[in-house]
């Protein structure tokens, strides 16, 4: 189905491999752009489970994104669950798991230098992650009209949940080679949970690095996107995009950095007025955002998300390479008659 009425959709073969630096192009010339929402877990209400029941299951998670692909017809792609606590479970991190919520890490287990040595990197398969690659495996033999995204987490943001979220921004400045040191081992974890993702067909990955969104341009070079460069150059290629996610409140001042990390595809959160984003983005990347989501997805109604979604059109759609996009993970129990009335708003505003 077309995202607008005489709009042809951006497709490709039915084959799990495609050319996603096309992908892009193509979505940069388009002159209507299909909505990409990070919508995964409000899958839950339509199967009639719990959130701790999907993240248990491979094949529950292919079914949420089968179903969550044919409830959202118009969008520009599949995105897996943004789980992460997933990499610092494998790390041996503790993780709170509910029937409604996404799980979340709680404590932290590098707490000195020594600790860091320490640090072991795990194999892939360790804790849930064999899971969440087997159905990224499944959904993509499922889901034939669209890419398919993996979701990562970044590598500061996960550095953080092993040291604790509110230490790790202090030990940037008390104890940088501790820092460092974890950085290191969690970006190799990384390259080779990404390129697990790969061998098993996805079309890319979604890196969720927003803790790197709080700090200072300076240390945001140096702890995120220095790491991140790394694991773009280690597992991007043609036929594989590593898009990047950051919900942070300082990503305005951080764009300079955060556009030479190597991604072709940048995801803001509604943090920042996106309209203030838009002139310093290259105008060969694509950056998406920035609908609230626990604010509108959850919380607003369809009336509330139609008038959302029409001003960040108005104020971005002049930009070739802005494509309208929720801010983050849309929470489990949103309602989908906003999700319907973020797409009525799109092709609303293109019927103008």
């Amino acid at each position: 189905m077309s995202a607008v009425p005489g709009e042809p959709r951006i497709v490709t073969k039915k084959s799990m491999k495609q050319n996603m630096m096309e992908w892009v192009d193509n979505t940069l010339a388009a002159e209507k752009k299909q909505g990409f929402l990070v919508l995964s877990f409000p899958a839950i209400q339509k199967m009639g489970i719990t959130v701790k029941e999907l993240i248990a299951s491979s094949d529950l998670q292919a079914q949420a994104m089968k179903i969550v692909a044919d409830a959202t017809p118009e969008a520009a792609a599949s995105v897996s669950m943004m789980d992460l606590s997933l990499e610092a479970e494998a790390f041996g991190s503790t993780v709170h798991f509910s029937d409604d919520e996404v799980p979340t890490v709680t404590g932290s287990i590098v707490n000195s230098e020594e600790d860091a040595d320490a640090l072991q990197v795990p194999e892939i398969g360790a804790g849930r992650t064999q899971i969440y690659i087997d159905a990224i495996e499944k959904a993509v033999k499922l889901i034939d009209d669209r890419p398919v995204f993996a979701g990562v987490i970044g590598p500061f943001s996960l550095a953080g949940r092993l040291m604790d979220v509110t230490e790790a921004m202090i030990y940037c400045y008390d104890e940088p080679d501790m820092v460092h040191t974890v950085l290191e081992k969690v970006s190799e974890f990384i390259i080779k949970y990404i390129n697990a993702y790969k061998a098993v067909g996805a079309n890319g990955v979604l890196v969720a690095e927003p803790l790197a969104g709080l700090l200072s341009p300076s240390l945001e070079e140096e702890f995120s996107c220095d790491y991140m460069k790394k694991i773009v150059e280690a597992t991007q290629t043609d036929d594989f995009l590593v898009a990047y996610h950051n919900c942070g409140n300082c990503t305005v001042q951080q764009i300079n950095s955060i556009a030479q990390n190597g991604c072709r595809v940048l995801h803001f959160g509604n943090a920042i007025d996106i309209a203030d984003m838009m002139p310093k983005i290259p105008a060969d990347i694509i950056a998406m955002g920035n609908i609230d989501p626990a604010g509108q997805f959850r919380n607003g109604t369809p009336e509330s998300v139609r008038e959302e979604t029409l001003n960040l059109m108005e104020k971005c759609a002049s930009y070739p390479n802005f494509v309208p996009s929720s801010g983050c993970d849309i929470p489990p129990l949103s309602n989908w008659d906003n999700v319907q009335a973020f797409f009525d708003a799109l092709n609303e505003f293109y019927a103008k």
